[in-house]
This record gives structure tokens, sequence and C-alpha cells, in this order.
């Protein structure tokens, strides 16, 4: 049996899942995210990252990612 891939990147697509907004609502928060972190452009957001921006525990949106 092969090992689950996990990922440490969170990308529009998830947090439309989460949160159930559009996918430019997802896309402007996750820029607004990194503009609050100091992060350049080329950076990805991780997963740990929006879950402290927007308290949310890690363990009630794991599933859903990783889905």
């Amino acid at each position: 049996m092969k090992p689950r891939l996990t990922r440490i990147c969170i990308y529009p697509k998830d947090v439309q899942l989460i949160t159930g907004k559009s996918e430019r609502y997802s896309r402007d928060l996750i820029l607004k995210i990194k503009t609050s972190l100091n992060k350049p452009e080329h950076q990805f957001l991780t997963v740990q990252e929006f879950c402290t921006y927007m308290g949310i525990p890690y363990e009630s949106i794991r599933e859903l990612i990783l889905n």
C-alpha cells in the first residue's frame, strides 16, 4: 500500500471548501494573509499559517484538505 501524500500548502480550492465562499474570495483571502505575514508573492501559504490566521484548529480542516 502506498503511503498517503500530505501537503503543507493551501490553495484557493481548499479555502473554498473550508469557507464555502467563491474562488475569487479565496484568492483574495490568501493574498490578504500573505500580505499580513509579509510573505513575498512567490511564496506559498501553509495550511498552518491559514489556520492560525483564521483561528481554526488544524484538526478540524485536515480531513477536508486531504480528501
